[in-house]
Formats: structure tokens, C-alpha cells, sequence
């Protein structure tokens, strides 16, 4: 590798915004650069946040890259057009589902809508049973005679799932053979490269919707690799996963659904960071952009991961079957839209996006959004928003709260500015519950870090409708997912089914499998461009009470394999059952049903930096102006001091109300909050008391 490889250049494509960091491990130099995405060309958005950082892709020996358009493809259904093709006799096992039904007396429920119509759905003889035999063999023919009808359909994409096919994936092996040969220019993905769990549905929900974002990411990756090969990069381009590792651009081109969470993950790996350098046990993440807020959670170290996550809600969710962050996301960002409807306010979960933007963005928006609530009560700066690069518009703002919302609900405009806040509150303090409470833990036990561009703004809000007491807000909280990506390791995850009761489990084979999967993500990495520094492997089994039929995930130390200790596995599950569900029944019997291994390849960090130490009191440079703030109803507007957060050092305390500004975020302390400056320059907050 040569001296240029020093520079990493990580990107992170928001909704709103486009996010870029540059790092030179040689100089220790980090620069940040933040511009408007750019949807008609992504690309466009990332090389001006490129030249913002202060960096060139030629000087760079990794690129790295986190981005939203495979769950923006599969929300707004803007995919390929995809075939099924199936096992003789289940061409209906995508649209049955799992019939979930969880409001039974909704008389308007709909259940998910399938990504393949039912007339794209094809069978092909051929049969495996559950143990693996083969039944029936693959008719060839009938896969070849297929291929002139999907032309003719004018199909892009195709998705082959097969019958336990996670025993032998043989047939479903050959058949994406035979049909990438006479298909060249499809997309043809099969199960089993994704998935080697059981579960019919959901390894078909999986297949299906890796086929049906491929061709559109396939040209996304290959277009930012074309446009940054012609700036001059020469370099390796990594792409971030769902858990938060990073993947080669080759391979997440055929796996592309392992992108689905990929910016959110790296805030996620940011925060895990960040809980290790201050010592936290407990951290939730919080990221709040122009388009979501999402949260995650740092449990005693550790990033907590799902094996299956749904797609767009439970009710009408699409499930997909791969490792990824436990990441809960809500509709509501800085710009998502307040409206009325039958004489109630909502908010969200539409969007006016970077395109128009928000109403005060003076770009051809007219309708309220999060971010023009904030501008009228005072909370941004008309002239200092992106470090006064973007001046915003208040009468815009103001316009669009009265005509759209005060007017039709007979409000005030500042009590409707209010009452946008307060419900955006509710429903982002949602996602933290759903992370944190829905996994057995108490949210009140957390420390909430929080960045996006409008995180800080809503963090002491969110923090005391859940009951949080303590609140961080990192260094250039508006970066911080794109930051987070520098700390990102190669990893790769695996998983088996492997149903056997617990007693009886022989650990020879299951060493033999541990090591097969294992061996598998060490050969990955050996041939992964970036060396790591040392490869760290991770065991845990899906495990159940005899007679259930949901499973819980238990990660095990390498010893209690070593050490052949089955009552130390089965103490381990009987306590994650105990958290996750508030019971355990340690008299009954347990059985295994997956094995999961973990292929860690560790790569080289950037350092936590540490800022100048001043006293209690900021320097009288730090102090900007005060201006008037809406801080409650009670105090309605009063004049609160606001701060310049790179002239605040290490030491400093401010109490609430006040305001610190920074390039790409603001910071809001309500009455009773009391902030101090840690040794890194992170904003630590005491939340106070609800008046």
C-alpha cells in the first residue's frame, strides 16, 4: 500500500444531508465536510462533501461508504421489476406469510404487500427434506425454460428460494447457474448465499428483496466507483453493513441487502466508541437527521444485533433474515412534515427531504417541517445554520405554521410551533422505548448520546419523556455517523441451523460446525485489501425451551466450548430469557436451533482527541449573543444566552436555558439542564427535573 493509503475518507448519504469525514492516520488530521444531498445524482452530493473535508479521493487509500438507498428502494417500492422462482407446490409461500394479525379488531387492516405479484412467481420441480435428503431431483429443463418466459416479462431480477435448501444448497446453486447463463444482464440471487437459517417465509422475504433493490444499488455502488476512480482513487471502497462491519463494494453488490442499515449502524459503532473511551456500560444511540431518528443500544460493550429484522412496520412488515443492528427508526426528522387531518396535528412520517427542504430552507418548500418549528421559537439561527453557509428564511416558516397548521387548528403560531416539538418528541422517544424497553431494559439506566444534524436539538426533550438523566452530545454531532465509519472493523457473520437438544448436543459437532462457519469469515478477511490488526471470533446460539417456537440469541464465551460445560450454556440462556422476558423456567429442557459465529477482523482506529481545559465558567469569547428563545409555555419567550461550542473547553459548565452553536448542529438546554465540557469535548448533560 502506498504513503497515500493513510487518508481514509468515509461518507454517509442522509436523506437531507450528505456527511463526509477525512482522516489522515499519519498527520492525525480529521477533517469534516457536510453538504445538501443530492437525489437525482447521490454521487454529486458525495464529491462536494469530499472537497468541504479537505480532501482529494486521489490521496486516499480507503473509502468508505454508508448509505440509505436499499431501504429507500424498498420502502418506496421503487425496486426492479423480480421474479420468484420456487419449489413445486409453495409458488404462495411469499404472500401467506405468517398471517400476523395484531390489532384483531382493526376492520381496516391490510396485511404486507409482496415485493413479487403472485402471477411472477414460478415453480420448478425439485425437493429436499427437512433433514437434507433429496427427495426430488432439480428439473434443469424446466429452470431453462424459464428463462425465455422472465425475458419476456420483462423481468430485471430474479430470486430463487427453494426448500431447505440451508441443508444442501445444491439445487438452488445450479439453478442460478443455468439461469445466469441464459439471463446475463439479470440480477439472479439465491437464499442460500444470504441465509442458512429455516423459516421458509422469512429466507424468502430475504431473497426477494436482495433481488429487487440489486439492480438499483449494483448501479449506485458501480456509478460512485466510476466517479471517484476518475477523481483519482486508487484505493479500497468498503461499504458499511447493517451491522455496522465493513463489506467489500464487490461483494455488497450481490448481497445488497446487508446495506439496509448501513449509516445508522456506523452511528451506532460511533457511540460504542465513544462508551468505551468514557467508560459507559450503557449507551443509547440517538440519531436524528432531516428524515428519521433512529436508536440503538451499547449494552455492557457490546452493540446489540437482531438475527431477523421487519420492514416497514410490524403490522404490514417484510421480514428479512440477516445479522444486523438492532436499529428502531421513526418517520420523524428535521424535515418531515406537520399537517392536519380530521382536526388533529401529525407529524411526519413524509418528508421534504433536501428537495424542496423545509420552508425555511428557501428552495421551493411550503409546508411546515420539524426544523421550521425550531427556526420560530428561536431555536435556530436564521444566520448561523451550517456555520452561516445556509441562510434560512423565518418568514417562510412562520407562513407556512400559520396557514397550514394555526389557522386550521385555531392556534397561535408559536403554540403550534409548540405542539410540532412535543408530538415529534413522543414519537422519536418511541424508537428509544423500542430498543430498550421491548429487549427487557430500563431506558432510565442509559446514558443517551445523541448526534444528526437535529439530534441535539431534541435530545433533553427526548430524554426527559423516557426518563433519561444524562445526556452526550459528541464532538461534531452532525458527522458523527460518517466518524463512526472510521472505526468500523471487517467482520462477517455467519449462521446454521442445527436443531438438537441441548443435553444431548455432542460437542464435536459442534465444534465442527463453529469452525466451519469461523473458517469461512478468516478466509474472507484474508483476502480483504486492509490487513486487520489482529481477528477476534464471536460464538452465540439461537436457543429455546423445548415446546416454543420463538428462539432467543445467547452470545458464549469460546471457554464453555473448551471446557465441554453444558450447565454454564444452559445458565447463559435461562438468564437472557430472564431479561428479555422478566421469566425463566432453569427445571426445563432446551434445545438448540442456530449456530452463529461472528469473523471480527480488527482494523486500526483514529484516536478520541482531547480539547484544551479551561475553568467552570466559559470564556467570554464563547459567548455569542442572547437572543429570545421559546424555552416553555410557561416562560414563553425569554432572552437565553448562546455559545459558540468550539470556543467551550474541557471544564466548562453552562446552566439551562442556553443554546450552544456549532457548523453542523445546535445544541438546546432547557431550564434545570446543567452542562459540562468533558476531557474529549463532549457536551455532557444533566437533565433537569420537568417543571
Amino acid at each position: 500500500m502506498s504513503e497515500a493509503s493513510a487518508l481514509r475518507i468515509a461518507t454517509d448519504i442522509g436523506g437531507t444531508f450528505t456527511d463526509v469525514a477525512s482522516f489522515d492516520s499519519t498527520t492525525g488530521k480529521l477533517h469534516l465536510g457536510k453538504t445538501l444531498t443530492t437525489p437525482r445524482a447521490l454521487v454529486d452530493g458525495i464529491e462536494a462533501g469530499v472537497a468541504k473535508a479537505n480532501a482529494r479521493f486521489a490521496d486516499a487509500g480507503l473509502f468508505l461508504h454508508g448509505t440509505t438507498v436499499a431501504i429507500n428502494t424498498m420502502l418506496e417500492r421503487t425496486g426492479a421489476r423480480t421474479a420468484l422462482v420456487t419449489t413445486e407446490g409453495f409458488r404462495d409461500i411469499y404472500e401467506i406469510g405468517r398471517v400476523n394479525r395484531p390489532d384483531s379488531y382493526n376492520l381496516f387492516f391490510s396485511k404486507h404487500v409482496p415485493l413479487v405479484p403472485r402471477e411472477s412467481c414460478y415453480e420448478v420441480a425439485e425437493r429436499l427434506s427437512a433433514e437434507g435428503e433429496r427427495l426430488k431431483p432439480l428439473d434443469e429443463e424446466q429452470v431453462r425454460q424459464l428463462a425465455p418466459r422472465l425475458r419476456t416479462a420483462g423481468i430485471e431480477a430474479v430470486a430463487i428460494l427453494f426448500l431447505h435448501c440451508y441443508r444442501d444448497p445444491q439445487h438452488e446453486r445450479r439453478a442460478k447457474e443455468i439461469l445466469q447463463e441464459l439471463l446475463p444482464d439479470g440480477f439472479i440471487s439465491a437464499s442460500h448465499e444470504l441465509s442458512q437459517e429455516y423459516r421458509e417465509f422469512e429466507r424468502c422475504s430475504t431473497v426477494v428483496a436482495n433481488a429487487y433493490v440489486g439492480p438499483k444499488v449494483k448501479r449506485y455502488l458501480d456509478d460512485i466507483e466510476q466517479r471517484i476512480g476518475k477523481g483519482g482513487f486508487r484505493g479500497d471502497f468498503l461499504v458499511v453493513q447493517s451491522t455496522g462491519g465493513l463489506l467489500s463494494a464487490n461483494r455488497a453488490r450481490s448481497e445488497c441487502i446487508r446495506m439496509l442499515e448501513s449509516g445508522p449502524a456506523a452511528g451506532v459503532i460511533g457511540t460504542r466508541a465513544l462508551a468505551a473511551a468514557l467508560g459507559l456500560k450503557g449507551a443509547i444511540a440517538f440519531d436524528m437527521g432531516g428524515t428519521t431518528a433512529k436508536a440503538g443500544v451499547v449494552f455492557d460493550g457490546q452493540a446489540l444485533t437482531t438475527g431477523t429484522a421487519l420492514i416497514g412496520g410490524y403490522e404490514k412488515a417484510l421480514p428479512v433474515q440477516i445479522p444486523m443492528m438492532d436499529i428502531f427508526e421513526v418517520g420523524t426528522g428535521g424535515g418531515s412534515i406537520a399537517r392536519v387531518e380530521h382536526g388533529a396535528l401529525l407529524v411526519g412520517p413524509q418528508s421534504a427531504g433536501a428537495e424542496p427542504g423545509p420552508a425555511c430552507y428557501g428552495r421551493g418548500g411550503s409546508e411546515p417541517t420539524v426544523t421550521d418549528a425550531n427556526l420560530v421559537l428561536g431555536r435556530l439561527s436564521a444566520s448561523k445554520f451550517l456555520g452561516g453557509e445556509m441562510q434560512l428564511d423565518t418568514n417562510a416558516a412562520m407562513n407556512a405554521l400559520r396557514t397550514k397548521i394555526a389557522v386550521p387548528l385555531g392556534l397561535d403560531p408559536i403554540a403550534a410551533a409548540e405542539g410540532i416539538l412535543r408530538i415529534a418528541t413522543a414519537k422519536m422517544s418511541y424508537a428509544v422505548k423500542a430498543v430498550t424497553t421491548a429487549r427487557g431494559l430500563d431506558a432510565g439506566d442509559f446514558v443517551l448520546v445523541a448526534y444528526g444534524g437535529a439530534g441535539p436539538l431534541q435530545a433533553t426533550a427526548v430524554a426527559r419523556e423516557i426518563g433519561i438523566r444524562r445526556v452526550i452530545i459528541p464532538h461534531a454531532p452532525g458527522h458523527f455517523s460518517a466518524f463512526g465509519m472510521l472505526f468500523s472493523d471487517l467482520r462477517y457473520d455467519f449462521v446454521r441451523t442445527w436443531f438438537t437438544a441441548l443435553k444431548s448436543a455432542s460437542f464435536e459437532d459442534l465444534e465442527a460446525i463453529f469452525a466451519d462457519l469461523e473458517r469461512e469469515g478468516r478466509d474472507a478477511i484474508a483476502g480483504a485489501a486492509v490487513p486487520p490488526k489482529e481477528v477476534v471470533v464471536h460464538r452465540s446460539m439461537d436457543m429455546r425451551y423445548v415446546g416454543q417456537e420463538h428462539v432467543v440469541t445467547v452470545d458464549l464465551p469460546n471457554e464453555y466450548f473448551t471446557t465441554r460445560d453444558r450447565a454454564a450454556i444452559k445458565n447463559a440462556f435461562d438468564q437472557e430469557h430472564q431479561r428479555r422476558y422478566t421469566t425463566s423456567a432453569p427445571q426445563e429442557s432446551v434445545e438448540i436451533a442456530s449456530l452463529r459465529a461472528t469473523v471480527t477482523g480488527v482494523t486500526a482506529k483514529p484516536p478520541l482527541e482531547k480539547t484544551a481545559t479551561g475553568g467552570d465558567r466559559p470564556s467570554a469569547t464563547a459567548l455569542r449573543e442572547k437572543r429570545p428563545v421559546y424555552v416553555s409555555a410557561s416562560d414563553e419567550f425569554k432572552e437565553v444566552p448562546v455559545f459558540s461550542r468550539p470556543a467551550l473547553l474541557a471544564g466548562n459548565r453552562v446552566m439551562g436555558p442556553a443554546i450552544i452553536e456549532e457548523y453542523a448542529s445546535t445544541t438546546v438546554l432547557m431550564p434545570g439542564d446543567s452542562l459540562q465540557v468533558d476531557e474529549f469535548g463532549n457536551l455532557s448533560i444533566d437533565v433537569g427535573e420537568t417543571k
